[in-house]
């Protein structure tokens, strides 16, 4: 490959500190948002496409980003949802023979901005030691203070609604119009992998935007009900609390992934917080408290439930817990046909531990739902 100089570019931390580096693809730019990182070592375009992570620079402990290029069918969405990216290397060329293009294309067509020769190592170092903050990354290397006066009106995630801005406007439906259950999946910014479980699963899915009431997923009369994952604070999605408490009045079978599980946690009283930092990667260790199995399980959050308070509802139980930090991974609702997790079961990408839980759905849907109710 021809030899190019490349643009300098930096990372400003809204507490001053400064990383630089160099623009790839030589554009220009400027980008803000929560800086975060993800410890997986592949699965690189799901994760740029994933709504859980809108609003957020992204920075990838892999070493090499880019090596087998992107490929159309590979994405959680309809758009790249990450605001910028952070890389060590990244590679212009790629070897995979069903990539349809390079991943510098990929991120040109979806206008992102990426810095690369980042020393990330040090970077998440720091943010590891520091916490999750804001940042801004550019290539207007020579005006760090007005980029220090700009990324002051940058809004905290906490306290963020951001599902707004990721689910889809209207219904739509997912999978075969013949099959024999019906989920009403309401989207908080949900993944097209779940979408893809579920109907492997014999299921007929229609997606409802984020502030549909209850009366309008209940007309639909599905069998089963479903909480997606999504980005932001999940405290300010009051609409959405409240439509998850009359689902679980309804005793309807309800599953919630990542946001999903924190909206049932609100539901039921339990509080959330804003970790220092998140769960992001597809290596987190989780154990099933009810089998005692251990579970290695694709995460990406950062927010959590309190446990103390989970502990001391009399309505919930504690199914899954995250190894590293004894944080709430799961939990069920002792008298009601609902349970939750904290992490992704669908994965893409990530192992397939947890892909049971799907099942578990299902069988929760067989046992509590009339599934002779015709289409």
């Amino acid at each position: 490959m021809k030899y190019q100089s490349k643009k300098k570019a930096l990372i400003l931390l809204a507490d001053g500190t400064i990383f630089y580096g160099k623009s790839v693809g030589n554009t220009e730019g400027t980008a803000f948002g929560e800086v975060c990182f993800n410890t997986g070592m592949t699965g690189y375009q799901e994760i740029f496409t994933d709504p859980s992570y809108f609003g957020q620079l992204m920075v990838m402990t892999n070493a090499h980003i880019g090596n087998y290029g992107a490929n159309a069918d590979e994405v959680e969405s309809d758009s790249v949802k990450i605001a910028g990216l952070i890389c060590k290397n990244f590679s212009y060329e790629y070897s995979r023979p069903d990539a349809d293009s390079s991943l510098l294309e990929f991120l040109r067509n979806n206008n992102l901005l990426a810095i690369s020769d980042v020393d990330t190592r040090a970077l998440v170092s720091y943010i590891r030691d520091h916490g999750a903050m804001n940042a801004v990354i550019s290539t207007r290397v020579d005006e760090i203070d007005a980029l220090k006066e700009e990324l002051k009106k940058v809004p905290s995630m906490e306290g963020l609604e951001l599902s707004s801005k990721v689910s889809t406007k209207k219904p739509y439906f997912y999978g075969d119009e013949n099959a024999t259950f019906r989920i009403a999946a309401l989207d908080i910014g949900i993944k097209k992998n779940i979408l893809r479980n579920l109907a492997a699963r014999d299921a007929y899915v229609k997606v409802f935007p984020y502030d549909t009431p209850f009366s309008e997923l209940e007309a639909w009369n599905p069998h089963g009900y479903f909480i997606s994952n999504g980005p932001g604070d999940p405290e300010p999605l009051k609409g959405v609390i409240e439509t998850a408490k009359q689902i679980i009045a309804q005793d309807k079978p309800l599953f919630g992934i990542c946001l999903g599980h924190q909206i049932i946690a609100l539901a039921n009283g339990v509080s959330t917080y804003k970790m220092f930092n998140g769960h992001r990667g597809i290596n987190h260790p989780v154990i099933n408290l009810k089998t005692g199995k251990g579970e290695i399980t694709s995460q990406n959050h950062g927010f959590a439930i309190n446990r103390e308070e989970t502990e001391a509802n009399p309505d919930l139980e504690i199914t899954h817990v995250h190894l590293n930090d004894n944080t709430v991974a799961g939990i069920r609702m002792k008298n009601k046909n609902v349970f939750s997790v904290q992490y992704h079961p669908e994965a893409s990408p990530g192992p397939h531990d947890a892909t049971y839980l799907f099942d578990q759905f299902f069988e929760l849907i067989r046992a509590h739902a009339d599934i002779n109710v015709s289409v």
